[in-house]
């Protein structure tokens, strides 16, 4: 390890001579700069003032301040946003913005927080939350977004640009190594990217690199050889469980502590930008990436029954975990993103066509018991393919009407494929699901100023969309040491096969008022669309009776007829917002605040029970009728030319109007199997009460072109609850991060010293509740803890 990081430090030494020095543009002077935001898709990019939405954006140069690696990088910097991976399987964005997100890993879920990158749409949410790099900007948009992006972002968007090939030769490398210090392994981080022109005025291409080798952060305790003797005088030969029950095992390496969340990342993103004529260009930009590395850092605690595992449980506020199984994480993509643009004299217009191809691999193992024993094992594999295009135009007409029409099509095949082992291999189930998945959208956003200081807005998406599901219910294919049947390979049988489709339009009005040259007013109202579906991890079995009687036992619901594969229907929000921006003081402070009210139908809730049977049971149903509304307030302050002072401040409060399933067991404040008040006053999942943050930024410059940046930002976020019975629990946390970073010569040479979660605290992706037959306590992947770290930049 050591001589890596010589090897690179040396190599960054050797070539700071060469960077070529510029006058440089200090960390406050990039922080008050106006950003422009291509969201609205309108022919020319707008000021963020000036867009009457809720949207926060990040130029390159406070990403880099930021020390950007992933969207999480983000979660802690917007108010009433969670850019959270589930752990289960690394990389699945669990993202909720106002209070509606997702809460699993299943693949056939779709997302309600529409992630876009260069204008390609994510059709899962698997692969979102992997490393990234070389990045113009990102806008994250809060609140349904229906119109210009379609459906499944009744949540929000995050829409990432990434850098064109330059007109000019540019090269741009950074060498970054951090560590926990606390026997947590190094992480080490290279990434460049080299382009110019071709052909002057007409080619230009540009190739980008990146590579992170993560020698893992947690700490993995193996256990005890106690624990292992304890289980099989629990498990061993219970004949109600299994005929024979092999011994459970535990990681032969009894006591070691080693090092756990190993990764290893390579992208690779050539671009070309072709400039045919005065009127047309054509940007193509192809990704290629891999990440290999372990499962998830699991942690067992006590669950929300109170129930501790007594083969291994940790504090619930520690980093502490112990697993036998170390897991698998292997992911492959490669993409290519066409945008051709084209302007023509009708409306002073630019004709846009963005055409995209996707292909997503990866396989997951992971240690669900959360313990040094052989509980339960579980492997997941996905195949996605998918297909886009865009077609609009953007223009104005008569001085006074900005107008965007388009059409989009999107198809994508997914393939599901999990394998669970559980108590050793004695019960194993196998299953998953397959689907065809085509949309077809029109949409139209207009724009008409009616005069100086009012504008009208007014528009609407047409869309059709179908899906065609087999599934294969785990509990149908068990098996005891024989060959695992597999979906993606097509040996699993089917035993569900469906199709369904569903036509909607979402309109959106609005009215934006400049109340002088400084401060705009805005209000509309909108609606946004969840897609209808089908549930790939299927544990039901409708065979089997076991619907409540008068007095009877609680049905399992692993049999539960009403936990079926599909089809759950769409969810519909109506969002209603009202908000202003500003900039008084010629510029020196920004204030920007929004009040919203988001009125849910048919909730899509993906309701994750303990099951003793199946271990763990997902079903995804229309659970409730819910509101949710909150306030939300970024600040910006220019105290002098040196130092700039940034805060931000969210508040969400959400409530069931109706439920339409039981969602409260096994809650002993809910009523077993039956729908009632309890089930009302339960809290709504992700949703944090309060998040809030503040810092600053202090810009010093010196000599001719050097200056000397420092930044400080603490954010904190309430506790929140996972599971929809709110046995599930999110920890509260307070996240502290600062750097500085010196450039002696300008822009050409940049030196970074950088902190993250420098209060240590912990959280999980999820909390998943696991059932007395494996022990009990939680499935609890831990987030990563403090790091510290150094970066060299060199621009050419």
């Amino acid at each position: 390890m050591k001589n890596r990081l010589l090897a690179t430090a040396s190599c960054a030494v050797a070539t700071i001579a060469l960077a070529s020095p510029a006058s440089a543009q200090t960390a406050v002077e990039a922080l008050r700069d106006n950003i422009v935001v291509t969201a609205t898709k309108k022919a020319n990019a707008e000021n963020v003032q000036d867009v009457p939405i809720a949207v926060t954006a990040f130029g390159d140069e406070r990403l880099d301040a930021l020390q950007f690696r992933d969207l999480q990088d983000l979660t802690y910097t917007i108010p009433n946003t969670q850019f959270d991976d589930i752990g289960t399987t690394p990389g699945t964005a669990n993202f909720s913005v106002r209070g509606i997100g997702v809460n699993s890993s299943i693949p056939s879920i779709d997302p309600t927080v529409g992630v876009f990158v260069d204008g390609m749409y994510y059709g899962v949410n698997s692969g979102v939350l992997f490393n990234t790099f070389d990045i113009e900007s990102i806008e994250v948009l809060r609140g349904p977004q229906g119109i210009l992006f379609g459906r499944n972002v009744t949540g929000g968007a995050v829409v990432i640009n990434t850098k064109d090939a330059p007109d000019e030769f540019e090269a741009s490398f950074k060498f970054a190594a951090d560590s926990g210090f606390r026997g947590s392994g190094l992480n080490y981080y290279t990434m460049g990217s080299v382009g110019g022109p071709i052909i002057r005025d007409v080619l230009n291409a540009k190739i980008a690199v990146y590579w992170n080798d993560d020698d893992g952060w947690q700490n993995r305790y193996t256990g005890d050889a106690s624990a292992a003797a304890a289980a099989n005088a629990v498990f061993g030969g219970i004949p109600t469980v299994a005929p024979a029950i092999p011994l459970i095992t535990q990681n032969a390496r009894t006591g070691e502590v080693v090092n756990h969340g190993k990764q290893e990342t390579l992208i690779i993103r050539p671009s070309f930008l072709l400039k045919a004529s005065d009127t047309f260009s054509l940007n193509v930009k192809f990704e290629y990436g891999q990440v290999d590395g372990d499962g998830a850092s699991a942690q067992n605690h006590t669950n929300g029954l109170g129930q501790t595992n007594p083969f291994y449980s940790a504090p619930r506020d520690s980093f502490d975990f112990s697993i036998d199984e170390p897991g698998i994480t292997d992911n492959d993509w490669m993409q290519v993103i066409a945008e051709a643009n084209w302007d023509v004299p009708f409306g002073d217009g630019t004709i846009t066509n963005i055409f995209s191809w996707r292909d997503y691999e990866s396989f997951t193992r992971g240690d669900i018991d959360a313990t040094p024993l052989f509980l339960f094992h579980s492997d997941a594999a996905l195949d996605q393919r998918q297909l886009s295009n865009e077609l609009r135009y953007a223009g104005r007409f008569f001085d006074a009407l900005d107008a965007t029409v388009g059409v989009f099509y999107f198809t994508q095949d997914v393939k599901y494929d999990e394998k669970r082992f559980l108590l050793g291999g004695a019960r194993n189930q196998f299953g998953g699901g397959q689907q065809d998945h085509d949309v077809l959208g029109i949409f139209g956003n207009f724009d008409y100023e009616i005069s100086d200081s009012l504008t009208f807005t007014f528009g609407g998406r047409w869309t059709r969309e179908e899906k065609t599901a087999d599934i294969a219910n785990l509990f149908l294919n068990l098996a005891t040491g024989s060959v695992p049947c597999e979906v993606t390979t097509g040996t699993c049988p089917f035993d569900f096969s469906d199709s369904e489709s569903w036509t909607n339009f979402t309109p959106k009005v609005g009215l934006t008022w400049a109340a002088n040259d400084f401060t705009n007013v805005y209000a509309h109202w909108t609606q946004g669309v969840r897609s209808g579906g089908y549930n790939f991890r299927n544990t039901s079995s409708s065979g089997l009776p076991t619907l409540p009687t008068p007095g009877g036992p609680v049905p399992n619901p692993a049999f539960d007829p009403l936990f079926l594969p599909g089809p759950f229907d769409e969810e519909l929000v109506n969002a209603y917002e009202i908000g202003f921006k500003t900039q008084p003081g010629d510029g020196k402070a920004t204030i920007n605040a929004a009040i919203f009210v988001n009125d849910i139908s048919n909730m899509q809730r993906e309701i994750n029970l303990a099951d003793p049977t199946a271990g763990v049971v997902q079903t995804i149903v229309n659970s409730a009728d819910a509101t949710i509304w909150g306030i939300e307030i970024d600040t910006l302050v220019a105290v002098t030319d040196n130092l700039v002072f940034t805060g931000f401040l969210g508040f969400v409060d959400g409530k069931y109007q109706s439920v339409l399933f039981d969602i409260g067991s096994p809650n002993p404040n809910a009523s077993p199997g039956v729908v009632d008040g309890a089930d009302l006053l339960l809290e709504i999942p992700r949703l944090s009460p309060f998040s809030y943050g503040a810092g600053f930024v202090y810009s010093l410059p010196f000599g001719r072109d050097g200056s000397i940046n420092a930044r400080f930002n603490y954010a904190h976020r309430d506790a929140n609850f996972y599971t929809d019975n709110n046995l599930g629990v999110l920890n509260e946390v307070d996240i502290i991060d600062a750097g500085v970073e010196v450039s002696p010569f300008g822009d050409g040479v940049t030196f970074r010293v950088y902190g993250k979660n420098l209060l240590n605290e912990n959280n999980f992706g999820g909390d998943t509740q696991l059932p007395t037959s494996i022990g009990a306590g939680t499935f609890s992947p831990l987030t990563v803890g403090r790091r510290i770290g150094v970066e060299l930049q060199l621009d050419f």
